[in-house]
Protein backbone atom coordinates (compact mmCIF):
# COMPACT_ATOMS: atom_id res chain seq x y z
CA UNK A 1 0.00 0.00 0.00
CA UNK A 2 0.99 3.19 -0.68
CA UNK A 3 -0.15 7.19 -0.75
CA UNK A 4 1.23 10.41 -2.49
CA UNK A 5 0.78 13.11 0.30
CA UNK A 6 1.72 16.66 -0.53
CA UNK A 7 2.36 19.50 2.36
CA UNK A 8 1.61 22.82 0.96
CA UNK A 9 2.78 25.70 2.94
CA UNK A 10 1.26 29.24 2.93
CA UNK A 11 0.30 32.20 4.65
CA UNK A 12 -2.95 33.00 4.91
CA UNK A 13 -4.97 36.05 5.44
CA UNK A 14 -8.10 37.98 7.08
CA UNK A 15 -9.65 37.75 3.77
CA UNK A 16 -11.31 33.71 3.01
CA UNK A 17 -11.94 34.53 -0.61
CA UNK A 18 -8.38 35.36 -1.53
CA UNK A 19 -7.57 32.34 0.63
CA UNK A 20 -9.66 30.05 -0.75
CA UNK A 21 -8.14 31.23 -4.17
CA UNK A 22 -4.72 30.30 -2.73
CA UNK A 23 -5.91 26.88 -1.48
CA UNK A 24 -7.75 26.45 -5.06
CA UNK A 25 -4.12 27.45 -6.82
CA UNK A 26 -2.07 25.17 -4.66
CA UNK A 27 -4.36 22.15 -4.19
CA UNK A 28 -4.61 22.03 -7.75
CA UNK A 29 -0.68 22.10 -8.59
CA UNK A 30 -0.19 19.16 -5.86
CA UNK A 31 -3.00 17.27 -7.68
CA UNK A 32 -1.32 17.58 -11.28
CA UNK A 33 1.71 16.73 -9.79
CA UNK A 34 0.06 12.75 -8.84
CA UNK A 35 -0.49 14.15 -5.39
CA UNK A 36 -3.65 11.76 -3.60
CA UNK A 37 -3.77 14.03 -0.70
CA UNK A 38 -3.26 17.58 0.08
CA UNK A 39 -2.10 18.63 4.15
CA UNK A 40 -2.65 22.44 4.47
CA UNK A 41 -1.91 24.46 7.59
CA UNK A 42 -4.03 25.20 10.77
CA UNK A 43 -6.64 28.12 10.20
CA UNK A 44 -5.72 27.87 5.99
CA UNK A 45 -9.11 29.28 5.62
CA UNK A 46 -8.92 32.40 7.83
CA UNK A 47 -5.49 33.87 9.67
CA UNK A 48 -4.76 37.28 11.99
CA UNK A 49 -1.61 38.29 13.39
CA UNK A 50 -3.18 38.21 17.03
CA UNK A 51 -6.09 35.65 17.78
CA UNK A 52 -8.81 38.04 18.75
CA UNK A 53 -12.47 38.77 17.95
CA UNK A 54 -11.71 38.69 14.39
CA UNK A 55 -11.37 34.40 14.45
CA UNK A 56 -14.97 34.33 15.95
CA UNK A 57 -16.40 37.24 13.39
CA UNK A 58 -14.98 35.14 11.00
CA UNK A 59 -15.88 31.57 11.97
CA UNK A 60 -18.70 29.33 10.01
CA UNK A 61 -20.23 25.94 10.70
CA UNK A 62 -18.27 22.72 9.35
CA UNK A 63 -21.47 23.09 6.52
CA UNK A 64 -20.40 26.55 5.60
CA UNK A 65 -19.02 28.03 2.58
CA UNK A 66 -15.37 27.56 3.52
CA UNK A 67 -15.66 23.69 3.82
CA UNK A 68 -18.18 23.88 1.09
CA UNK A 69 -15.61 25.03 -1.25
CA UNK A 70 -12.76 22.72 0.16
CA UNK A 71 -14.99 19.60 -0.57
CA UNK A 72 -15.75 20.98 -3.82
CA UNK A 73 -12.23 21.17 -4.78
CA UNK A 74 -11.70 17.61 -3.46
CA UNK A 75 -14.23 16.58 -6.03
CA UNK A 76 -12.93 18.48 -8.99
CA UNK A 77 -9.36 17.86 -8.49
CA UNK A 78 -9.43 14.04 -7.10
CA UNK A 79 -7.75 14.58 -3.78
CA UNK A 80 -8.45 14.23 -0.47
CA UNK A 81 -7.12 17.58 1.81
CA UNK A 82 -7.00 18.54 5.29
CA UNK A 83 -7.11 21.47 6.19
CA UNK A 84 -7.12 23.66 9.65
CA UNK A 85 -10.31 26.35 9.75
CA UNK A 86 -11.87 28.17 12.62
CA UNK A 87 -15.42 26.31 13.44
CA UNK A 88 -18.21 28.76 15.19
CA UNK A 89 -19.45 26.96 18.41
CA UNK A 90 -22.49 29.63 18.07
CA UNK A 91 -21.87 30.81 21.06
CA UNK A 92 -19.78 33.83 20.53
CA UNK A 93 -16.74 31.18 20.36
CA UNK A 94 -14.58 28.59 17.91
CA UNK A 95 -13.22 25.23 17.72
CA UNK A 96 -9.95 25.34 15.99
CA UNK A 97 -10.47 22.12 13.77
CA UNK A 98 -9.25 20.13 11.16
CA UNK A 99 -11.40 18.30 8.77
CA UNK A 100 -10.28 15.55 6.72
CA UNK A 101 -11.65 15.53 3.16
CA UNK A 102 -12.30 12.33 0.74
CA UNK A 103 -14.64 12.13 -2.15
CA UNK A 104 -16.07 15.83 -1.46
CA UNK A 105 -16.98 14.42 2.22
CA UNK A 106 -16.01 15.09 5.74
CA UNK A 107 -14.65 12.01 7.10
CA UNK A 108 -12.67 13.02 9.82
CA UNK A 109 -12.85 15.60 11.91
CA UNK A 110 -10.35 17.29 14.84
CA UNK A 111 -10.85 20.04 17.22
CA UNK A 112 -7.41 21.09 18.89
CA UNK A 113 -7.23 19.82 21.97
CA UNK A 114 -4.08 21.92 23.81
CA UNK A 115 -4.41 25.35 22.69
CA UNK A 116 -1.89 27.89 22.51
CA UNK A 117 -1.58 29.60 25.81
CA UNK A 118 2.28 30.18 25.80
CA UNK A 119 4.72 32.18 24.94
CA UNK A 120 3.07 34.83 25.17
CA UNK A 121 -0.56 33.84 23.65
CA UNK A 122 -3.54 33.33 24.97
CA UNK A 123 -5.31 30.68 22.46
CA UNK A 124 -8.29 30.32 24.70
CA UNK A 125 -9.83 33.55 25.21
CA UNK A 126 -11.85 32.94 22.42
CA UNK A 127 -11.17 29.38 21.24
CA UNK A 128 -12.68 25.97 22.98
CA UNK A 129 -10.53 23.18 23.46
CA UNK A 130 -11.87 19.89 21.76
CA UNK A 131 -13.46 17.06 23.45
CA UNK A 132 -11.21 14.15 24.53
CA UNK A 133 -12.79 11.01 22.49
CA UNK A 134 -11.80 8.52 19.98
CA UNK A 135 -10.23 9.73 17.25
CA UNK A 136 -11.53 9.98 13.60
CA UNK A 137 -9.43 8.90 11.53
CA UNK A 138 -9.22 9.68 7.83
CA UNK A 139 -8.11 5.99 5.33
CA UNK A 140 -6.76 6.57 2.15
CA UNK A 141 -5.53 3.56 -0.25
CA UNK A 142 -5.45 1.51 2.86
CA UNK A 143 -3.15 4.16 5.39
CA UNK A 144 -4.97 5.41 8.36
CA UNK A 145 -4.46 8.97 9.06
CA UNK A 146 -4.55 10.56 12.46
CA UNK A 147 -4.99 14.51 12.99
CA UNK A 148 -3.77 16.84 15.29
CA UNK A 149 -2.85 20.90 15.63
CA UNK A 150 -0.12 22.59 16.17
CA UNK A 151 1.01 23.08 19.87
CA UNK A 152 -0.87 19.31 20.38
CA UNK A 153 3.11 18.70 18.99
CA UNK A 154 4.10 19.64 22.00
CA UNK A 155 2.08 16.90 23.62
CA UNK A 156 3.37 13.34 22.74
CA UNK A 157 0.16 11.48 24.30
CA UNK A 158 -1.66 12.83 21.43
CA UNK A 159 0.59 11.26 18.71
CA UNK A 160 0.00 8.00 20.76
CA UNK A 161 -3.62 8.41 21.22
CA UNK A 162 -3.85 8.48 17.14
CA UNK A 163 -0.96 5.68 16.76
CA UNK A 164 -2.98 3.13 19.48
CA UNK A 165 -6.29 4.19 17.35
CA UNK A 166 -4.34 2.59 14.12
CA UNK A 167 -2.54 5.90 12.69
CA UNK A 168 -0.16 5.16 9.84
CA UNK A 169 0.37 8.41 9.36
CA UNK A 170 0.08 11.98 11.50
CA UNK A 171 -1.12 14.63 10.18
CA UNK A 172 -0.11 18.18 11.64
CA UNK A 173 -1.31 21.11 10.16
CA UNK A 174 0.29 24.64 12.18
CA UNK A 175 0.91 28.31 12.34
CA UNK A 176 3.67 27.66 14.17
CA UNK A 177 4.30 31.24 15.81
CA UNK A 178 8.28 32.77 14.64
CA UNK A 179 10.22 32.85 17.87
CA UNK A 180 14.00 32.37 18.95
CA UNK A 181 14.53 28.68 18.72
CA UNK A 182 10.70 28.07 17.56
CA UNK A 183 12.51 26.72 14.09
CA UNK A 184 14.61 24.23 16.19
CA UNK A 185 11.68 22.93 18.99
CA UNK A 186 8.98 22.64 15.82
CA UNK A 187 11.92 19.82 13.80
CA UNK A 188 13.18 18.64 16.74
CA UNK A 189 9.79 17.61 18.14
CA UNK A 190 8.16 16.34 14.53
CA UNK A 191 11.22 13.50 13.86
CA UNK A 192 10.53 12.60 17.61
CA UNK A 193 7.18 12.14 17.47
CA UNK A 194 7.80 9.90 14.04
CA UNK A 195 10.81 8.06 15.54
CA UNK A 196 8.58 7.26 18.94
CA UNK A 197 5.48 6.09 16.73
CA UNK A 198 7.61 4.57 13.44
CA UNK A 199 4.83 6.52 11.36
CA UNK A 200 5.00 9.10 8.39
CA UNK A 201 4.73 12.16 9.79
CA UNK A 202 2.99 14.99 7.05
CA UNK A 203 3.79 18.65 8.88
CA UNK A 204 2.12 21.65 7.01
CA UNK A 205 3.23 24.84 9.09
CA UNK A 206 2.17 28.79 7.85
CA UNK A 207 4.91 30.17 5.82
CA UNK A 208 6.42 33.70 6.79
CA UNK A 209 5.19 36.11 9.05
CA UNK A 210 2.75 34.34 10.14
CA UNK A 211 4.44 30.91 10.65
CA UNK A 212 7.94 29.79 11.22
CA UNK A 213 7.63 27.50 7.80
CA UNK A 214 10.28 24.30 7.59
CA UNK A 215 7.27 22.51 6.50
CA UNK A 216 8.36 18.71 5.99
CA UNK A 217 7.57 15.17 5.51
CA UNK A 218 9.41 12.72 8.11
CA UNK A 219 9.66 9.37 7.21
CA UNK A 220 9.19 6.32 10.39
CA UNK A 221 12.65 6.62 10.95
CA UNK A 222 12.66 10.15 11.39
CA UNK A 223 14.35 11.36 8.43
CA UNK A 224 12.49 14.10 6.62
CA UNK A 225 12.06 13.27 2.80
CA UNK A 226 11.27 16.58 1.82
CA UNK A 227 11.37 20.29 3.59
CA UNK A 228 10.27 23.65 2.48
CA UNK A 229 12.24 26.58 4.07
CA UNK A 230 10.23 29.56 5.07
CA UNK A 231 8.72 30.55 1.66
CA UNK A 232 5.28 29.74 -0.30
CA UNK A 233 5.50 26.04 -1.54
CA UNK A 234 4.46 22.29 -2.10
CA UNK A 235 6.55 18.99 -1.56
CA UNK A 236 5.04 16.05 -1.77
CA UNK A 237 6.43 12.08 -0.71
CA UNK A 238 5.36 8.69 -1.30
CA UNK A 239 4.33 6.94 1.35
CA UNK A 240 4.78 3.17 1.95
CA UNK A 241 3.07 0.60 4.41
CA UNK A 242 6.55 -1.51 4.03
CA UNK A 243 8.73 1.34 4.89
CA UNK A 244 6.52 1.42 8.10
CA UNK A 245 6.52 -2.48 8.47
CA UNK A 246 10.62 -2.49 8.34
CA UNK A 247 10.58 0.53 10.81
CA UNK A 248 8.60 -1.43 13.47
CA UNK A 249 10.59 -4.25 12.94
CA UNK A 250 14.20 -2.90 13.23
CA UNK A 251 12.60 -0.92 16.27
CA UNK A 252 9.63 -2.58 18.21
CA UNK A 253 9.33 0.63 20.23
CA UNK A 254 5.44 0.14 20.56
CA UNK A 255 5.14 -3.11 21.08
CA UNK A 256 7.77 -3.20 24.16
CA UNK A 257 6.55 -0.05 26.07
CA UNK A 258 4.49 -1.04 28.98
CA UNK A 259 2.37 1.98 29.55
CA UNK A 260 -0.78 3.35 27.80
CA UNK A 261 -2.02 6.89 27.58
CA UNK A 262 -4.93 7.46 30.22
CA UNK A 263 -7.06 11.04 30.20
CA UNK A 264 -6.31 13.55 32.52
CA UNK A 265 -9.34 14.67 33.10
Amino acid sequence: MSLVAAVIQFAPTTDKTVNLEQIRQLVSEAADAGAELAVLPEYATFTNLVIDKSFVDSAEALDGESVTALCELSVQRRIAIIAGVNESDGQGRIYNTLVGIKDGQIRAVYRKLHLYDAFGTQESTWVNPGEIQEPQLLEINGLKIGMQTCYDLRFPEVSRMLVDAGADVLALPAEWVPGPLKEFHWTTLLQARAIENTVYVLAADQSAPTGSGHSSIIDPMGIAIVTIGEEVGIVQAELKSDRIANARATNPALTARRFKVVPND
